[in-house]
């Protein structure tokens, strides 16, 4: 998982907090605890997927388009984290004569596969509005 999920998950319940409302970069980077650069890159990608709309200039920012009982966090992984649970390297090298060395790399990735596919059946279940209630109950 990279960060990049957990940074449009808290985006996107913030502005489902702020229903009608404008947030620009700074505002959610503040809120999110990153960089506003950071924030921009990544709600890019949610813009093109249609979860948020934006206004340039004066009072301008990032609103949600998007209801937050249909959202659920499988999406929001399918846009910005998918494939994220296997790592870049594996140890292993296929050309080896050594049974380990030579199938380590594609049982491991048959195994990333499977926990992806499970991890997003589970994030399925889950809305952005259940995450914003779950929020705003544990106060």
């Amino acid at each position: 998982m990279n960060s990049d999920f957990v940074i449009a998950l808290h985006s996107l319940v913030l502005l489902a907090n702020l229903p009608d409302q404008m947030a620009n970069s700074e505002v959610i980077a503040e809120n999110v605890c990153t960089n506003p650069a950071r924030i921009r890159k990544v709600m890019s990608l949610l813009r093109k997927n249609g979860y948020v709309k934006t206004k340039e200039g004066i009072g301008g920012g990032y609103i949600l388009s998007s209801d937050p009982d249909e959202i659920t966090l499988s999406e929001i992984y399918l846009t910005v984290s998918v494939g994220a649970l296997k790592p870049n390297w594996c140890t292993g090298d296929p050309e080896q004569t050594c049974v380990i060395s030579s199938n380590t790399q594609s049982v491991m990735d048959e195994i990333f596969n499977e926990a992806e596919f499970h991890l997003q059946s589970y994030l399925n279940q889950i809305t952005i509005r259940h995450v914003l209630d779950r929020i705003k109950s544990s106060d």
